[in-house]
């Protein structure tokens, strides 16, 4: 973490969330009766649809006592998983938000239902981290899992387990409803107003809380989706989890004849279209802001409820995001500022980078959020992870990391613990703006991210000119006044990175790069005014895990206003040579 002016965001950081904890203690003393602790789950009534896919074959690997989640895997030889220390956070995280039951469901036999009841009695038995499976998120996540995989959990249960159930049902539903009185960050809120939503809908005895919990989910639908359809934090996963979420709870207020609040109706119709501008033709997702791999048939599932023959959004100001289309080409550019703080954890500093695809394969990626490991997912939201220019290996945004004198790393340590490695500064400054006609999409930004320390604005334009097959670019750097320190002023070192799809060979020809997809196409890249290297990248969001990939960089010395200009010029396509798409 960078110090000067960050050093007085972190204290006022260190100040906001102190105080946050305070009152969150003198809510629990304080607070009246929860409306839960006067009732009882005396049973269920209806079982909601999980929209998430199930893959049966995994029933094999937990019969084996293998374990796999987020890209991380544990051995359990016959034992129980709740008894192993998790290899990572987000492991933990999938284990005790007990969204595998579905793969279990889907199996669909005696063996796998009597393991689902296995695995849960031992977590009601509470074997286990009770702190990581008391997260909000994780809380949220279990009780609409528990909800959604009931028939299966509870098929040829005795009385005893059934009632064991309930309870653990109850449990987890007073504790969100604790979680919402204390006050959570706001992405922990709405996942606890939907998981509470569920538990009002699904359980007899309980009713009440759904009042309660749809004032709350309509509170925070309205704060934290934005007019576009983009989710605050402009987080792609964010979004299509919720979306997962958001549409069979909305079967689930028709299915109880509750009429649904009209903020979940809204927010559902607003956030697939945002869904299908950041979707590639791959059936992928955008690699932005916490974005990795791509369950394609989770996406396709919810592409559905917005029709088949749905348009993209090709504008999405509030969020940040631009689409640009045609000849077969499609290019996503991030156009917009940090989020706010408190939506920030997952965040990268990536303003004007872009991924661009030609027909089904990705040709310009960003490398993407890996699936585990702290160090590698703050590594993958630097600016050198994203197809954009960096300045000084620098990033654009500074992020809460353990840095400075003793005391100041613990205290860092407590606040990453709480809200995560949240964006301390970002570009603030950020304006788009785009124009086209029948023949061409010119699309120009600029941003301030590296203005404090380095005196630089950086500004990048995109040209799809349809009739020629190519993409032309250009960046410039321009120096601020005379305003700043001698160190902004002096000459600094400036890369500009295009990070390539795995399934993307280059090789280096006289007229710069030549680039073939697995499909047979051959891209010319050209580029004036800075050095052309092909450097090694890694690709994090493969979905068996990250791999390794090149990367074009341009790399240039700015003491003056510079401009660069480059071009990405699709020739003959070539015949295909049997290689599959990665």
């Amino acid at each position: 973490m960078a110090w000067g002016p960050d050093r007085w965001r972190f204290y006022r950081l260190v100040a906001r969330e102190a105080a946050r904890a305070i009152r969150a203690a003198a809510a629990s003393l304080t607070a009246s009766p929860d409306i839960l602790a006067r009732m009882r789950v005396t049973g269920l009534v209806i079982a909601p649809q999980d929209l998430r896919t199930s893959d049966a074959t995994f029933a094999d690997d937990i019969y084996a006592g293998l374990f796999v989640f987020a890209g991380r895997s544990l051995a359990a030889s016959g034992g129980s998983p709740f008894d192993y220390a998790p290899p990572s956070p987000e492991w933990a995280d999938e284990l005790y938000g007990f969204g595998w039951l579905r793969h279990l469901r889907a199996a669909d036999t005696a063996l796998a239902r009597a393991n689902a009841r296995a695995f849960v009695a031992d977590f009601i038995a509470g074997r286990g981290d009770p702190i990581l499976a008391r997260q909000t998120p994780v809380a949220a996540r279990r009780l609409i899992s528990f909800l959604c995989q009931s028939p299966l959990v509870l098929e040829g249960a005795d009385h005893a387990f059934y009632q064991s159930f309930l309870k653990a049902i109850a449990r987890n539903a007073q504790q969100l409803e604790r979680d919402l009185r204390r006050g959570v960050p706001p992405q922990w809120r709405l996942n606890a107003a939907v998981a509470l939503c569920y538990a009002g809908l699904c359980c007899d005895g309980i009713q009440p809380i759904l009042r309660r919990a749809t004032r709350v989910l309509s509170r925070e639908l309205d704060r934290q989706i934005l007019t576009d359809g983009g989710h605050r934090s402009r987080d792609p996963r964010f979004a299509m989890e919720l979306l997962l979420d958001l549409l069979p709870l909305r079967q689930s207020y028709l299915s109880r004849s509750v009429e649904p609040p009209v903020a979940l109706l809204g927010a559902i119709d607003r956030m697939l279209p945002l869904l299908r501008l950041l979707r590639h033709p791959d059936a992928s997702l955008s690699h932005f802001n916490g974005m990795g791999a791509t369950d394609a048939d989770h996406l396709a599932t919810l592409l559905i409820y917005d029709g088949a023959l749905a348009q993209p959004l090709m504008h999405a100001p509030n969020s940040g995001y631009e689409r640009l289309e045609g000849a077969r080409i499609v290019i996503v550019a991030d156009v917009g500022a940090s989020p706010p703080l408190p939506y920030s954890v997952n965040a990268g500093a990536g303003c004007l980078a872009f991924e661009m695809s030609s027909g089904p394969q990705r040709i310009v990626v960003n490398c993407g959020l890996p699936a585990s490991g702290p160090d590698l997912r703050l590594l993958a939201r630097s600016t050198p992870a994203h197809s954009t220019a960096s300045v000084a290996q620098a990033s654009s945004c500074r992020f809460l990391t353990r840095s400075g004198w003793w005391g100041e790393r613990q205290v860092a340590d407590w606040l990453i613990r709480r809200r995560g490695s949240v964006v301390l500064s970002g570009p603030t400054a950020v304006a788009a703006e785009r124009a086209e006609d029948a023949e061409r999409v010119v699309l120009a930004a600029r941003h301030d991210g590296f203005g404090p320390d380095y005196g630089i604005i950086h500004e990048r334009r995109w040209e799809l000119v349809a009739t020629a097959a190519r993409v032309e670019g250009r960046d410039a750097f321009l120096r601020q006044g005379k305003a700043g320190s001698r160190a902004r002023r002096r000459a600094q070192d400036v890369a500009i990175r295009f990070h390539l799809h795995p399934g993307i060979a280059v090789r280096g020809v006289p007229e710069g790069l030549e680039l073939t997809s697995a499909l047979g196409e051959i891209w010319q890249f050209r580029a004036e005014n800075a050095e052309i290297a092909l450097e090694e990248s890694v690709y994090f969001s493969g979905l068996t895990g990250p791999r390794r990939t090149d990367q074009i960089a341009l790399h240039l010395t700015v003491s003056e206003d510079v401009e660069v200009r480059w071009s990405f010029t699709r020739l003959a396509s070539a015949p295909l040579r049997g290689v599959a798409p990665s």
